[in-house]
């Protein structure tokens, strides 16, 4: 596609264009991973973070929030109860917190290879120096989510303090990838101030990274954050997106992120039905999982607790796809 093509379909509200796309990107996905939907288990380990990004709830400069970080034995039971529900892969999230050191991090990788051997580990936590990356992937780390939120500078500067920066965000996403990760990016659907150019220009990094993995999701605001009164980004354009990002990248694991199934009561679904592959039901431990909030009214019940597995399963049945426990890696692009 063009770039007048990627920003008309941006754009377009035409029914029967939009249906089309949802089906191409089906069909796409359909050639690398048939009708398999993986499911892994999430852990918010922490929400303590150094940064203060103007959209995240976990800002540090929020003051509202109760703070929690979860123990290497917090972490190992959320891992046993995944284990016995039949989860493969273990995601680990949380905010850039300085707590989990490189060493403590990769004790906690340690302890959760050494009783699961088999299992994928994915880590989301964030900017690390690249010693870091290093040490998490010779630890036993298999896959690390950074996601860049937008590919323009411009844009990256009204989102971040200036301590931030969008060179940074992309050096770290390059490294994980020589590193030996498989690594995931992706980006915020209509954020404060994103243009549909700058949609644009997150799918043409997106092409030029070449992530196996693309998480994608709607803008939500948090109360507590200078942009806590802005709009969301809607269900279409997320749809549109990730759509888009199945048919140009199809090798590609996608979500269907807690925040499209919190824009809209059926948006896990319809994603699904657009092209993501992937789903993250949550095994953060009931008494701290109302505490990562990232944006406000998340929804961690239903078909977001991993407790409901038979619910999250006839959920995937009835959109025409299967459950898929397996550690479900990536495939490699084809030529």
């Amino acid at each position: 596609m063009n770039d007048s093509e990627i920003l008309h379909i941006i754009k377009t509200s035409d029914n029967d264009e939009i249906e089309a796309l949802f089906t191409k990107a089906r069909n796409a996905q359909e050639v690398y991973y048939g009708k398999s939907v993986y499911v892994r288990g999430l852990i918010e380990i922490t929400n303590h973070c150094k940064n203060d990004c103007l959209y995240c709830g976990l800002r540090c400069s929020n003051s509202n929030l109760k703070r929690y970080r979860l123990s290497i034995d917090e972490i190992l039971g959320c891992c046993r109860t995944g284990d016995k529900l039949g989860f493969k892969t273990f995601v680990l999230q949380g905010g850039e917190d300085p707590h989990f050191t490189a060493q403590r991090t990769a004790e906690v990788i340690t302890a959760i290879r050494c009783e699961f051997p088999d299992h994928a580990i994915t880590l989301s936590l964030g900017e690390r120096p690249i010693s870091d990356y290093e040490l998490f992937y010779k630890t036993g780390a298999n896959r690390y989510l950074l996601r860049h939120e937008t590919a323009n500078d411009s844009h990256y500067k009204k989102l971040h303090p200036p301590a931030q920066t969008l060179s940074a965000r992309k050096k770290a996403l390059y490294s994980l990838k020589e590193i030996g990760f498989q690594t995931g990016a992706g980006f915020m659907i209509e954020s404060p101030f994103q243009t549909p150019e700058n949609l644009l220009e997150d799918i043409r990094f997106l092409e030029d990274l070449q992530p196996q993995m693309i998480g994608i999701g709607p803008f939500l605001p948090q109360k507590d954050t200078p942009f806590g009164s802005f709009k969301a980004g809607s269900l279409l354009t997320s749809l549109k997106m990730i759509a888009l990002s199945r048919i140009l990248l199809p090798h590609a694991l996608i979500p269907a992120s807690t925040a499209i199934g919190t824009v809209s009561p059926n948006g896990r679904e319809l994603a699904l039905k657009a092209g993501a592959n992937v789903v993250m039901p949550n095994l953060t431990p009931p008494h701290v999982k109302n505490l990562y909030i990232i944006y406000d009214n998340k929804a961690v019940l239903g078909d977001e607790a991993a407790e409901n597995l038979t619910l999250i399963k006839e959920k995937i049945t009835n959109t025409g796809y299967t459950a898929d426990m397996s550690r479900g890696d990536a495939l490699v692009k084809k030529d």
